[in-house]
């Protein structure tokens, strides 16, 4: 599944370049993730690399994102142009 910033998010900017699908970006008043880019590093790392950075743990599973391991790397493959 997609991961989700809440509003514990203190707009610290360590999160958007760890991203390597550019999935973070700045919102209105936190960060944000966009769900159709973020594959949980899943086909670049073992863990999300926001979630290890993040300082205040602010950055969970999105329940209205439900996505598995095999739906994570299609969408990982669809992203990088792999097969």
């Amino acid at each position: 599944m997609a991961l989700i910033i809440t509003d514990d998010c203190i707009n610290c900017d360590v999160c958007e370049p760890e991203c390597p699908n550019e999935a973070i970006s700045p919102g209105d008043e936190i960060y944000i993730i966009e769900p159709s880019k973020c594959t949980e590093c899943v086909g670049h790392y073992d863990e999300p690399q926001c979630q290890q950075v993040c300082p205040v743990d602010c950055i969970p599973l999105d329940p209205e994102h439900v996505e598995d391991n095999d739906a994570l790397m299609a969408k990982y493959q669809k992203l990088t142009g792999g097969a």
